[in-house]
């Protein structure tokens, strides 16, 4: 059992659980960090509009230096995938990071005067370091379910905090980066990623489930992280 009482094993966890979701049982077990990255002071300033733009700046360059991180690990992903049509839901969602949003980040850093030369080589922060050696890690060390395993909890996070928000900021960047992680084409996107995960997590051998939920817990936790390096 974990100290949230969860279970240390999914079987056990799915004793009593009738239709028990793998990435369910993954989020329990990664608590309090999940809470602490749902629920952050950053999210929640984010969301009100009184985050500082200096603060966002800070996040936002970290951030991309992090989606590119993120672009290769959904590309190694596309490679993995067991069927054409993973590969093509993976494809997709790639393609969503390299354009739409990329177009947002460049449009944010000018909004708000970032220089060029900060954003196209920023220095990572130990944290973004952190989080890039973890997913390109996962990726090249394992299988598809390990890529799934860093991969499902920083989109399912973003799903959460950003689907929590009522009333979208006025600044423009914060609301778009908010509408961003809010979409329906986004939490279609996230639930597809848990049930990619689901299906296979359980015929996982239980060494392996445990090296998933060890990569799972991980990445929630330099979540955290991530939002208390902005400060």
């Amino acid at each position: 059992m974990s100290e949230s009482g969860v279970p240390a094993s999914f079987d056990a966890y799915a004793a009593n659980r009738e239709g028990a979701r793998f990435t369910d049982w993954l989020r329990e077990r990664s608590e309090p960090d999940w809470t602490g990255a749902t629920t952050h002071a950053f999210v929640e300033k984010l969301g009100a509009g009184t985050l500082a733009d200096e603060a966002f700046a800070r996040y936002l360059v970290q951030d991309y230096a992090f989606v590119e991180t993120l672009v290769s690990l959904v590309g190694y992903g596309v490679g993995q995938a067991p069927t054409m049509d993973a590969k093509a839901e993976l494809a997709a969602f790639l393609g969503a990071i390299t354009t739409d949003e990329d177009e947002y980040f460049r449009r944010s850093f000018e909004a708000l005067s970032v220089p060029e030369s900060t954003w196209t080589d920023p220095e990572m922060n130990e944290t973004t370091a952190g989080f890039r050696d973890l997913l390109l890690r996962a990726a090249h060390e394992g299988g598809y379910a390990e890529t799934l395993a860093v991969l499902v909890p920083v989109e399912w996070v973003y799903l959460e905090w950003a689907t929590a928000v009522e009333e979208p900021p006025q600044q423009f960047y914060l609301a778009e980066w908010i509408e961003i992680h809010a979409t329906p084409a986004f939490e279609s996107t996230v639930e597809w990623l848990r049930s990619e995960l689901d299906d296979r997590g359980p015929e996982l051998a239980a060494d392996r489930q445990k090296g998933i939920e060890r990569l799972f817990r991980r990445a929630v936790a330099l979540e955290v992280a991530f939002f208390d390096a902005v400060y």
